[in-house]
């Protein structure tokens, strides 16, 4: 239990510091000790159902419940995918659109939205500070900013279950002079720096002080003099400073961006409110901003190549031929190159554009290999784009499995998210952890079912249940709130391909 109690101890820290109490004031409601207090939010302290009781009570916050509700999935597996499925848009682009909507006092209105829980998540932050958010006809949400928006009542709980609140900064730095953000939260892949953001908001006279549970934000702002080189080129990192230049008036130059998906997307509706920006889809950015915008316009974000990679992973996991509609092609290429070698047969159909107007989808059918797979001559690791998709590199863990001889995956970029991959050796896969960031794998493999609980990033979550899918029998993937976050209805979607997967709500 000892990553349990760490958990649950850096849960205890923090909602006591929410509540504004020093370690010494929570040990005398608890009447315990402060040093008590110290082992417990540290994770070296067992701790029983009747202390947690007592804690949950002083707090007067439920910590953990043992029937909360969790959803499930029951799969079993062995079963051939067939058919076609047809890609949702992009929960990285959705995200970005959302906060930059605080751009525009005019009403923005996003296409095709994808309804999941990390959506879900930033529209209760929006409308906990005034702003009215409505889903219009069946996935398409409209969003307008208020006079004034209400910082002070912002969603905290709703805040820290996201990483996007980071992306706020960069809209509000036009709108107030000081304010406070939660810390962000998201998948649990080890230390995630904020430092880039920082660096770069430096540049527009933005000071970000790290207080108890929030940033402290300062703003004197000013057109950067110079040219604003990312410590990092990292997605948010760049979206975050795209939307500091979008109302900066003059040009922005910015260098060692970030030319992902999400970033062109956030570009594309930019322009549409009147930025002005070249060098879209390259590493640097010239933006010309605007001192106000009060624009109404309608954007549809471009489809999702995560998701794109996902039911790739799936098919040939499962040895077995679907199609892809609507794949963004120019963000799949590498990976269909990399499987490719490892003798995966597939056809790409002529390009089309996206309802964005600028991304080229093609549909992939992808074939069985037939157990004809063979593992990689050089190892698997990602890069910023047009590198291999960071969130990619999990999918090609079930896929090694299934390759005959030995696959390095390299997981350079998080501290935690190789650990999680381990997870999967409980379904039958020879899989070694080198160090933090590097596995091989032995395929192929022998599967076997397993009950699982869902590891808290979403793509190692969804690694286990494409995983689930190949092996022959029942597995039970527990608390798949992680895989809601980042897709919608992924299990019925993969039933329409042949899975069968069933939904379990604990009572």
């Amino acid at each position: 239990m000892p990553k349990t109690n760490e958990k649950i101890g850096q849960l205890i820290a923090q909602v006591r510091q929410d509540k504004g109490l020093t370690q010494a004031e929570f040990a005398r409601q608890l009447n315990t000790s402060q040093s008590a207090v110290n082992r417990m939010e540290h994770g070296r302290q067992n701790l029983s159902l009747e202390t947690l009781g007592r804690v949950s009570d002083v707090l007067n916050k439920q910590l953990i419940s043992l029937n909360d509700g969790a959803v499930n999935l029951l799969i079993e597996g062995g079963h051939e995918l067939k058919g076609e499925i047809t890609l949702k848009t992009s929960k990285n682009a959705t995200v970005a659109l959302l906060c930059a909507s605080l751009l525009n006092q005019g009403t923005t209105r996003l296409k095709n939205v994808a309804r999941i829980e990390e959506v879900n998540r930033i529209i209760e932050v929006l409308s906990s500070i005034g702003v009215a958010v409505r889903w219009t006809g069946e996935n398409d949400l409209e969003i307008k900013p208020p006079a004034k928006l209400s910082l002070d009542k912002m969603n905290k709980e709703a805040a820290k279950k996201t990483r996007t609140v980071l992306m706020f900064i960069g809209p509000l730095m036009h709108l107030f002079k000081e304010f406070n953000i939660p810390y962000a939260g998201g998948c649990d892949l080890g230390r995630r720096t904020v430092l880039p953001h920082l660096y770069g908001l430096e540049e527009f006279g933005v000071g970000v002080h790290t207080k108890t549970g929030h940033y402290e934000v300062h703003v004197a702002k000013q057109v950067p003099v110079r040219d604003v080189v990312l410590y990092e080129s990292g997605d948010t990192t760049t979206e975050n400073i795209l939307m500091a230049a979008a109302r900066a008036p003059g040009t922005t130059v910015i260098k060692m961006a970030s030319a992902n998906y999400m970033v062109q997307d956030l570009c594309f509706y930019l322009e549409k409110l009147g930025v002005k920006i070249e060098g879209i889809g390259t590493s640097t950015l010239k933006v010309t901003g605007l001192s106000e915008i009060n624009k109404n316009v309608t954007y549809s974000p471009a489809e999702d190549p995560v998701e794109a990679m996902t039911f790739i992973s799936a098919a040939v996991t499962t040895d077995s031929s679907i199609t892809i509609r609507r794949a963004p092609i120019e963000f799949l290429e590498l990976e269909l190159l990399k499987l490719e070698k490892m003798g995966l047969k597939s056809e790409v159909s002529e390009k089309y554009k996206s309802d964005n107007g600028h991304t080229d989808l093609a549909d992939i059918l992808i074939h069985k290999h037939n157990g004809n797979l063979k593992a990689p001559a050089e190892k698997i690791h990602p890069n910023i784009f047009p590198g291999l998709n960071i969130d990619h590199l999990p999918y090609f863990v079930p896929i090694a499995a299934v390759a005959t001889g030995r696959t390095l995956i390299h997981d350079w970029v998080y501290e935690d998210r190789a650990l999680m991959y381990t997870e999967i050796k409980k379904i039958g896969v020879n899989l070694e952890l080198a160090d933090p960031h590097r596995v091989f794998i032995e395929g192929p493999t022998r599967w076997k079912p397993a009950d699982l609980v869902c590891p808290s990033g979403i793509r190692p979550a969804v690694m286990l249940l494409i995983g689930m899918l190949a092996a022959p029998g029942q597995s039970i993937l527990r608390n798949v709130y992680t895989i809601n976050r980042g897709y919608e209805d992924l299990a019925a979607r993969l039933n329409s391909l042949g899975a069968h997967i069933t939904v379990l709500h604990d009572i």
